[in-house]
């Protein structure tokens, strides 16, 4: 699916698809997005709370994800965060409405069901990056070179420096795809299930014990969800540890869930749910994993052509 490259000024709509947030972080991402040159516009009901921890009803938020796509004066569709509730719209966007006015939709964490359903029967393109009130917010709380490489189409890498490192040496490339992790596995047996065969699959979540990580591979190992990978890179994964556990207890459930598994496994890297400097990827784009001494992913094409 063809995208415009996103320029300096562009309209970007601003929605809550799942949790409401903080009013005075949403006024500080609000307030970042403008210093950034962007013209951010919030949605009719980005701001309601409830009920229970949604930002409205379900009908609420689909009218504002249709309305973002729909708006000619926006070229971006922001999500405020995460949280929960997404799930909730799935079975009711409206395909041909996004078909006919395709943007990219950056998000994470919760959103990663629809950014996939998108990408899956539409091949949107999924910008896997920071949010208003999780990210922009913040003071250094954006990676601005992968940000601005994704939107404007510049091919670009990520190493070392945004926290990648190796866990398994190999160099594969393919089609790049995941999010996080919980979300990927709840898709498990639904209509929404994710296709992750035969890509290069990126893996993040926060707060999992490394227990439930291991439990979590399992799953989509047994689901069928691994055959063929061809690499996996796996984010920060803030805050996945156990208290009074060795440091790499997370490493080594990790490469203990995904033994035998002939493919190249890095670690670290900064997209999603990260303690600083989220690192904005391109699902649905070739992308090449390079792991040795160093560790690199490549996103070789652009998501957004002239």
């Amino acid at each position: 699916m063809s995208l415009s490259p996103i320029e300096a000024g562009a309209g970007i709509s601003v929605i809550s698809p799942a949790s409401f947030a903080i009013p005075e972080r949403v006024d500080q991402g609000l307030e970042r997005l403008s210093q950034l040159g962007y013209s951010p516009r919030l949605g009719s009901n980005t701001q309601t709370r409830g009920p229970l921890f949604f930002a409205g009803s379900p009908r609420q938020r689909l009218e504002d994800l249709h309305a973002a796509f729909a708006n000619p004066e926006a070229q971006v569709v922001a999500a405020v965060r995460g949280g929960y509730g997404s799930n909730y719209l799935l079975d009711e966007i409206d395909l041909e409405l996004i078909r006919q006015h395709p943007k990219p939709l950056l998000a994470y964490s919760d959103m990663t069901g629809i950014q996939l359903h998108l990408l899956d029967q539409l091949g949107l393109p999924a910008f896997h990056g920071p949010m208003v009130a999780a990210d922009f917010y913040l003071e250094d709380g954006v990676h601005l070179e992968s940000l601005q490489s994704a939107l404007t189409g510049r091919p670009y890498s990520v190493g070392s420096a945004e926290g990648l490192r190796t866990l398994r040496p190999s160099t594969a490339r393919g089609t790049l795809y995941g999010g996080c992790l919980s979300i990927l596995v709840s898709l498990i047996g639904t209509k929404w299930e994710p296709a992750t065969e035969n890509k290069l699959l990126f893996i993040e979540d926060v707060g999992a014990r490394p227990y439930q990580v291991d439990r979590m591979l399992w799953q989509m190992r047994q689901a069928g969800k691994l055959n063929g990978v061809r690499g996996i890179v796996f984010g920060e994964m803030l805050g996945c540890t156990s208290p009074g556990a060795p440091e790499n207890l997370l490493e080594e459930a990790i490469l203990s869930a995904l033994d035998g598994l002939d493919i190249p496994i890095a670690f670290g890297l900064r997209s999603g749910h990260v303690s600083r400097q989220n690192v904005t990827l391109i699902f649905g784009i070739e992308a090449e994993l390079r792991a040795g001494d160093k560790a690199y992913l490549d996103l070789m094409e652009p998501a957004v052509r002239p």
